[in-house]
């Protein structure tokens, strides 16, 4: 039959338990889903939850804040006022006994707590027991699982889904719809991802995997970037003249790189290093008043072979 009134109240503790744990969406923005199959309902099963759930996010890849764990307190007293305190009940003591007290946290602090009580009440003296117990007892099972997974994992599984967040100036929205959304289609297009942009400049770039997701990022971010001296782009050849190259180094935005420029050495035709089609690197070395952006190959070239003598000179000494 379906779940109960026990099992939903188990899966909602569970639920805000590891809700304190997870990422803002500004960092992680999926939908988690997450399931925990309890195939029998003897004992603690929202706090094997809790600690399997936490598990799962972590070999997941889910980058949550520190690792969770939840265990019981129970309690059994008598007429006399004599009180016994146990660690993670069983059945038998959650239904002889007469406190269930569960308390989830990580080792800087408490996520969730719940308590089912069947005496009249409880003192503060006996609460402080109770937390301090609980907390040692969580810090035992955090140990016992970082010892298994230390922390989450740094990649997704290669078959996830990749959603990437690139925030640009909301001024820069309408060159990247460009006119008639022919600039935002033509990305999708290119690299296959789904392409979603907020008001406030957020934009969500999903995909089935990540090289589709990471190309599709770095068009965004080229469109949305300021040009400056310095920058390095892996532009398009677009047009060819006899005086230099026209390269694409973002939709919409083109730079010329002179002749001169297109080698470490004397060029005798553009056509010997690069035609219309061909991917290029390049570096910007300049942006006048009006604009115009000058490309440079051979400043790239120049810059790698100053890296290159200083890493000789680093193993020399």
């Amino acid at each position: 039959m379906g779940p109960g009134r026990r099992e939903i109240g188990h899966g909602a503790l569970a639920e805000r338990s590891l809700l304190g744990i997870l990422p803002e969406v500004e960092d992680f923005p999926y939908t988690i889903r997450l399931v925990s199959d309890i195939t029998e309902s003897n004992g603690s099963s929202s706090m094997a939850s809790v600690c399997g759930g936490c598990l799962a996010l972590m070999d997941a890849g889910v980058p949550i804040q520190n690792t969770c764990a939840g265990i019981s307190v129970g309690r059994f007293s008598n007429d006399e006022g004599k009180i016994v305190r146990v660690m993670d009940i069983l059945g038998e003591e959650d239904f002889f006994g007469d406190m269930d007290f569960k308390v989830c946290g990580t080792k800087t602090g408490i996520t969730g707590v719940q308590l089912d009580l069947k005496a009249r009440g409880l003192w503060f003296e006996e609460i402080e027991i109770i937390f301090e117990m609980a907390r040692k007892g969580r810090f035992d099972i955090i140990d016992l699982m970082e010892a298994h997974l230390a922390a989450p994992r740094e990649e997704m599984s290669e078959w996830a889904p990749r959603m990437l967040t690139v925030p640009i100036d909301p001024e820069k929205i309408g060159k990247l719809i460009g006119p008639g959304g022919k600039t935002i289609r033509q990305i999708t297009e290119d690299t296959g991802a789904n392409i979603d942009i907020n008001d406030d400049g957020i934009v969500f770039i999903s995909s089935v995997d990540m090289a589709s997701a990471e190309s599709a990022k770095a068009a965004v971010e080229a469109i949305a970037a300021e040009i400056k001296v310095g920058s390095v782009f892996e532009g398009k050849v677009v047009s060819t003249r006899d005086f230099g190259a026209f390269i694409e180094i973002a939709p919409g935005t083109d730079g010329m790189c002179h002749i001169s420029e297109l080698a470490d050495g004397f060029v005798d035709k553009v056509e010997n290093i690069c035609k219309v089609g061909d991917k290029i690197k390049v570096k910007v070395i300049n942006v006048d008043d009006t604009g115009r952006i000058k490309l440079s190959v051979k400043a790239l070239l120049k810059d790698a072979a100053k890296d290159a003598e200083k890493e000789a000179e680093t193993v020399e000494s």
